[in-house]
């Protein structure tokens, strides 16, 4: 399968609006996309920012509390604050609802239009790359400490504090090497978008 996903929607398929609850009680994240600008609303805060003027935006995997599968797209500019569209909007105390296909379509929409205007902005993914290799080596030393726990139950015959530890250590390995492999620093084309960083549902 292709690393990279052709930013052209099919006929139809164009999605001009989205909107999200990045916290239960917070206001909601209001988007359009105008016909020359990407319009926004937070609360009573709201702005129109021209795609010409957006100097970068980065794709990026963020999970959440109650939602393993959550992207992030973050847009800077010199005109308007950092604007952040999550793929996940809060419903209920205990319901993060997924917007993946809406979240997805949006986004390729936002790029399809800045790539019309002739934008010069940056596209990123992942997180910056001084602060990935930071966290890739605690990840490191942290996997192989609960690695050398685990041989030494095993020696030692406490199989049942080796289940333990073993178990933790698969779980920590599939989760935060998950958001490691997902959040490689690294740049895109604003037509051709990291298909790894776009949920399908």
């Amino acid at each position: 399968m292709s690393d990279e996903r052709n930013d052209h929607a099919p006929m139809g398929a164009e999605q001009t609006a989205y909107a999200y609850k990045p916290s239960l009680l917070g206001a909601p994240w209001e988007f359009r996309l105008a016909s020359g600008a990407l319009e926004w609303q937070v609360g009573r805060r709201s702005g129109c920012l021209a795609y010409a003027d957006i100097t970068e935006v980065r794709l990026s995997f963020r999970p959440a509390s109650l939602q393993s599968a959550r992207f992030i797209t973050e847009i800077w500019s010199n005109e308007a604050p950092k604007l952040t569209v999550a793929s996940a909007s809060w419903r209920s105390m205990l319901d993060l609802e997924r917007r993946g296909p809406a979240y997805t379509a949006f986004v390729c929409e936002l790029h399809r239009r800045m790539a019309t205007v002739g934008t010069r902005a940056a596209f990123l993914t992942g997180t910056p790359r001084f602060i990935y290799s930071a966290g890739l080596a605690v990840f490191v030393v942290i996997a192989l400490g609960l690695a050398a726990l685990t041989a030494r139950a095993l020696q030692a015959g406490a199989w049942a504090g080796a289940a333990l530890v073993g178990g933790f250590f698969s779980l920590f390995l599939w989760q935060v090497g998950n958001y490691f492999r997902l959040n490689r620093p690294g740049t895109y084309r604003p037509d051709r978008l990291p298909a790894h960083l776009l949920p399908r549902d």
